[in-house]
């Protein structure tokens, strides 16, 4: 029999206080499960909800890509500044030390190559991703592609309905065929038909002009690619003009890698993206570290 004091009057339960309830952060993803949430909140910074995703799967249709050559020395270095990493399976297992404990966005589509038509893709086992503990799976979508949108899309949609399952969050990839423009007009059009079919995040490119419609008109996270290398200046003022009018973060690589210091160049953006920096403070930033870093 348990002892008297063990129900003494007025012990507190907190009765009076109704247990909390928390919303969560992150654009259009109130609703989606624990795990998947959970699976977010590592890809995202819940204190600024924002993200630097470094981009190193160039080599999946382009081969080594300059900068990429050898991964173990020019991104491995660059890993404990970034968010998350978006890579290859091959790479990953190769390549990218597990002891980093870094989210990652794993390309999940793959088919052909620069030397062919691209777009002509398929996706692989689910159990693989779950293997590689991915905390997202990279859908490329070609939208307006004559011959591969359906394909495409239907290997979007085929993606989230495994990763729902399995509690993994899609990325959806807007691809820009050589015949499309990058303006708002097509790249809201492209990322609003992703988050349609379901993808929970948004990778697409930035446009000078309208991209606040574009960040509008998509209830999910949309986070820029980085494209072609720029000079410094002019990539760290695109990441402050996504951010401005609504991007939910950058995912760049070639703006990295190929910078004359690619770890100062990381520093300085994700001043950009989690700090609000200025570009031109962050350039400053950016010249500073790299005088400090030789």
């Amino acid at each position: 029999m348990p002892d008297a004091d063990s129900v003494a009057e007025g012990k507190k339960y907190g009765l009076d206080t109704p247990q909390k309830t928390e919303g969560y952060f992150l654009k259009g993803s109130c609703h989606l499960d624990w795990g998947m949430q959970d699976r977010l909140s590592r890809v995202f910074s819940p204190k600024s909800g924002k993200t630097v995703m470094l981009a190193f799967d160039h080599g999946y249709i382009m081969g080594p890509t300059t900068g990429l050559e050898r991964i173990d020395l020019t991104i491995v270095p660059l890993l404990e500044y970034a968010d998350c990493i978006m890579c290859t399976r091959g790479v990953l297992r190769s390549v990218v030390p597990p002891t980093y404990n870094k989210p990652v966005s794993l390309r999940y589509s793959a088919g052909s190559t620069i030397l062919n038509d691209l777009n002509n893709e398929c996706i692989m086992d689910i159990e693989e991703a779950v293997r590689l503990n991915a905390s997202l799976l990279a859908v490329m979508v070609a939208i307006g592609d004559k011959k591969f949108e359906g394909l495409t899309i239907r290997n979007l949609t085929e993606t989230i309905d495994l990763g729902m399952r399995h509690g993994i969050p899609t990325l959806g990839v807007t691809a820009v065929g050589k015949e499309l423009v990058r303006d708002a007009r097509y790249l809201s059009m492209a990322s609003r038909v992703c988050a349609e079919n379901g993808a929970h995040v948004i990778k697409t490119y930035f446009c000078s002009e309208g991209f606040e419609k574009v960040t509008a008109s998509v209830p999910v996270p949309i986070v820029i690619a980085g494209g072609k290398k720029l000079p410094e200046p002019d990539a760290l003022k695109m990441a402050y003009m996504a951010i401005d009018q609504g991007a939910a973060g950058v995912d760049m690589g070639r703006n990295v890698c190929q910078a004359e210091c690619p770890v100062s160049m990381l520093k300085a953006i994700r001043a950009v993206v989690h700090d609000g920096e200025k570009p031109e403070k962050a350039y400053e930033m950016y010249q500073t570290l790299k005088s400090e870093s030789k």
